[in-house]
């Protein structure tokens, strides 16, 4: 997986699409050139399900700025849930130290104790939220791509056995060898201007990759599970 993965970007015409790729990461302040990157990241994801050896191409613009936006949104309703959870439950306990301290005396020591100590567990809980949040979000996509309905995204009948599988899971973790190597290649090219301006397109390179190792998990454990392998199939006939 991590070796197809690797080489994947830069199968076909890859310089081309390499350029393209790297130019939206440049403009990105802007914003609309993310939707644009992000939709090209779910075709990737989508045409790998289906089976295809090569990268798609940068065509049908507007399809491509539309499944950016979608999946965007789709990212940010699965991470939104636990933050604004976890931020209401650090609210109040905030409100009640806050209260505790005001109120003086052993007992208002003894809440307000009681209080930071469940901010550091609230705070120590969040880190596997965030995870759990980057663990499920690349499976939710590929079922979006797959069906193209902003709906199968939460689909979780679908997507449970892919999230339970060791496939998903080395998928999961191979993306962070991958953000390790980027990074050390980002920190050398960085030491010279011109180096400098490479670092979007290989942050396009590094992208491709990762998304090709979560849909090519997503598709050999559809392959083995009936519910989701009707799903791939039938998208790919």
């Amino acid at each position: 997986m991590f070796e197809d993965g690797m080489s994947y970007p830069v199968r076909g015409d890859w310089i081309g699409r390499t350029i393209i790729g790297g130019l939206l990461f440049i403009f990105s302040v802007l914003l609309i050139p993310l939707f644009f990157v992000m939709g090209y990241l779910i075709r990737v994801l989508k045409s790998t399900a289906a089976g295809a050896d090569e990268p798609p191409a940068f065509d049908e613009w507007g399809d491509l700025f539309v499944k950016g936006l979608v999946g965007t949104v789709i990212s940010i309703i699965y991470s939104i849930i636990p933050f604004v959870v976890f931020g209401a439950l650090g609210f109040v306990l905030f409100g009640v130290i806050g209260l505790a301290g005001s109120a003086g005396g052993d007992g208002g020591g003894l809440v307000a104790g009681f209080g930071f100590t469940a901010m550091l567990l609230l705070s120590l809980l969040f880190i596997p939220v965030v995870f759990a949040v980057y663990y499920m979000v690349p499976a939710a996509l590929t079922n979006y791509a797959i069906e193209d309905n902003i709906g199968a995204a939460f689909d979780l009948e679908t997507i449970k056995p892919i999230l339970l599988s060791s496939e998903y899971v080395i998928a999961v973790l191979m993306p962070l060898v991958v953000a390790v190597v980027l990074w050390i290649a980002t920190s050398i090219l960085s030491i010279t201007v011109i180096g400098l301006l490479l670092v979007p397109f290989l942050q396009f390179y590094g992208q491709v990759a990762i998304f090709r190792m979560f849909g090519t998990a997503f598709k050999t454990v559809a392959n083995q599970t009936p519910a989701a392998a009707s799903t791939a199939g039938t998208t790919a006939d």
